[in-house]
C-alpha cells in the first residue's frame, strides 16, 4: 500500500447537496478500488490561481488515501468523466509515514 494525495476544484455554482454527493460518489470510487481514506481536508469556496473555463472560483478537498499502486489509474479514469470536477491530481506522497 502507497500513501497518495487526491486534490480535487469542483464547480462552484453547485449547491451543497451536491457537493456533498460529489464526495460520497469519489469516497466510494476509493473504497471500490481497495483504497482506504486517512483524512479529509475540505478548503471550501477558494479563488483559483487562475480562471479555467470563465470561472474564478472553486470548492477545494484534499483526500488523504492508503493505497496499492494500481488504484491511481482506475480512479483517475473514473474522475475525467465528472462533469462538476474542474480539475483534479493524484500525487504519491513518499515523505508521509
Amino acid at each position: 500500500m502507497h500513501k497518495y494525495e487526491l486534490g480535487i476544484i469542483l464547480h462552484p455554482h453547485m449547491e451543497e447537496e451536491a457537493i456533498k454527493a460529489e464526495h460520497d460518489l469519489i469516497l466510494e470510487l476509493i473504497e471500490r478500488f481497495g483504497g482506504v481514506v486517512d483524512k479529509i481536508d475540505n478548503w471550501g469556496k477558494r479563488r483559483l490561481a487562475y480562471e479555467i473555463q470563465k470561472v474564478h472560483e472553486g470548492f477545494y478537498c484534499f483526500i488523504y488515501i492508503d493505497a496499492p499502486p494500481e488504484m491511481p489509474a482506475l480512479l483517475e479514469e473514473r474522475l475525467r468523466i465528472r462533469e462538476n470536477l474542474m480539475r483534479f491530481m493524484m500525487i504519491r506522497r513518499d515523505d508521509i509515514v
